[in-house]
C-alpha cells in the first residue's frame, strides 16, 4: 500500500489564488489606509507624512505575505475523524501564535517605524501588557478566518479530487466493460461464419474457397483495423460488405441486400461493429425462413440532431413484441454496448413490419471526428 502525498503537495495553491490572495489584501490595504488618513491623531504622531497609509500597506502585506503558508498548515492539519479534537486544537493554537506574532510586529513597527507618543501621553505598552489586555484578538480574529478559509479550500479541493477520480474510474470500467463485449462479439461472430462455411463444404467447393478468401480478409480487418468503439459510418459498412459477400455465397444467390444511406452520412461516427449483429439477426431469423429468397435493406439517415440506422428484412412476421424473449449474444451485446457509450441518449427497437418481416432501427446521437476533436479543443 503506498503511503499518500501531503496534503499540501497534493493541493498546491495555483496561480489564479496567489492573485486572488493579492487582490484581496489589496483591496483591504485601500480600506485601512482611507480609514487611517480619516481617523483622529489619538495619542500617537506620524514620524513623517504618509506614514498612516504606509502603515496600513505593510499589515495588508504582512497577512498577504502569511495567508499562502496558513493555507497550506490548515490543509497539512485537516481535521479527521480519529483525531478531531486535537487538530482543532492544533488549528487554534496555530491562530493565537500567528495573532501574537503579527500583533507583536504591528506594534513595533507603529511605535518605532511610523509613530511615537503624543507629548503628555503614556509610552506604548509592552508586549506582556497588550497580551494581558487581549489587544491580540483582532489579528486572532484575522489569522483564525485565513485558517478556516484555508481549511475549506483543503475540503473543496479534496471532493474535488474525489470526484475526479470517481469520473476518471467510472470511464475506466466502462472502457472494460466495452472491451470485454467487444471480445466476446468478435468470436461470436467468427463462430457463426465458420457455421456457414461448414454448411456449404460439400454443396459448393467453389464457394466454400471464397468464403474462407472473404473471411480471412474480415479477420484482418477486424485484428489489424481500429480497436476505437466508434468509428466512421463508411468503415462499418464496408466491414459489412465483407459479411454481406459470404451470406451471398451461402444462400446461393437468394440473399438481396438494398442499402439506402444518406448522402454526407459517411463520416458519422457510429459503434464499431454495430449493423453486423443485426443483420446476422434478420439473416437468421427472418430471410432463412423465406422460401422464396431472402432480401434485406440496410438504411441510414439523418434525422435533426441524430442518425437512424436500420435493418429489414422479409421474413415471417414475428409476434408482436418490442423483443424476442431471449436474444442472441449479438443483440445482447449491442444493446449493452449501446447503453455504455450513449446511455439514454440511444435506442435499440425490434418491431414487426407490416408485409412480413422485422425492422431493426438504432438511433444515435449524430457526431463526427471532427466534432470531437473540436470539443477536445
Amino acid at each position: 500500500m503506498t503511503t499518500p502525498l501531503p496534503v499540501h503537495e497534493r493541493y498546491p495553491l495555483q496561480r489564479a489564488e496567489y492573485v486572488m490572495i493579492c487582490l484581496f489584501w489589496a483591496f483591504f490595504a485601500v480600506l485601512w489606509s482611507a480609514d487611517a488618513l480619516l481617523s483622529p491623531g489619538g495619542r500617537s504622531v506620524p514620524l513623517f507624512p504618509g506614514a498612516p497609509v504606509w502603515l496600513a500597506v505593510s499589515a495588508a502585506l504582512v497577512w498577504a505575505l502569511l495567508t499562502p503558508p496558513l493555507f497550506v498548515a490548515a490543509g497539512r492539519r485537516s481535521v479527521h475523524p480519529g483525531a478531531k479534537a486535537l487538530r482543532v486544537l492544533a488549528l487554534l493554537g496555530l491562530a493565537v501564535v500567528v495573532g501574537l506574532a503579527v500583533d507583536a510586529l504591528f506594534g513595533w513597527l507603529r511605535w518605532e517605524v511610523f509613530y511615537e507618543p503624543r507629548p503628555g501621553h503614556r509610552p506604548p505598552l509592552s508586549m506582556l501588557q497588550r497580551m494581558s489586555r487581549l489587544w491580540f484578538i483582532n489579528q486572532f480574529i484575522i489569522a483564525a478566518a485565513i485558517i478556516s478559509a484555508g481549511l475549506a479550500r483543503h475540503y473543496f479541493r479534496r471532493e474535488e479530487a474525489r470526484r475526479g477520480e470517481a469520473i476518471r474510474l467510472q470511464a475506466q470500467l466502462a472502457d472494460a466493460r466495452l472491451a470485454a463485449l467487444r471480445s466476446q462479439l468478435d468470436p461470436h461472430f467468427l463462430f457463426n461464419t465458420l457455421h456457414a462455411v461448414s454448411a456449404l463444404v460439400e454443396r459448393d467447393p467453389r464457394g466454400v474457397r471464397r468464403m474462407i478468401a472473404r473471411l480471412s480478409e474480415l479477420l484482418r480487418t477486424t485484428l489489424e483495423g481500429s480497436r476505437e468503439q466508434e468509428v466512421p459510418l463508411r468503415e462499418e459498412l464496408r466491414f459489412l460488405d465483407g459479411y454481406l459477400d459470404i451470406m451471398r455465397v451461402r444462400f446461393q444467390g437468394q440473399l438481396a441486400v438494398d442499402l439506402q444511406i444518406d448522402p454526407g452520412l459517411g463520416e458519422a461516427l457510429v459503434p464499431n461493429l454495430v449493423l453486423q449483429p443485426l443483420v446476422e439477426n434478420a439473416i437468421r431469423h427472418g430471410t432463412s425462413k423465406n422460401e422464396h429468397g431472402g432480401a434485406i435493406t440496410i438504411a441510414a439517415r439523418r434525422d435533426g440532431a441524430r442518425v437512424v440506422l436500420s435493418v429489414e428484412d422479409n421474413g415471417p412476421t414475428a409476434p408482436a413484441a418490442p423483443l424476442p424473449p431471449a436474444e442472441g449474444i449479438g443483440l445482447r451485446n449491442t444493446r449493452e454496448r449501446l447503453a455504455q457509450l450513449y446511455g439514454g441518449a440511444q435506442y435499440l427497437t425490434l418491431t414487426p413490419r407490416a408485409g412480413g418481416g422485422m425492422r431493426a432501427e438504432v438511433s444515435l446521437p449524430f457526431h463526427t471526428g471532427a466534432d470531437l476533436r473540436a470539443v477536445a479543443v
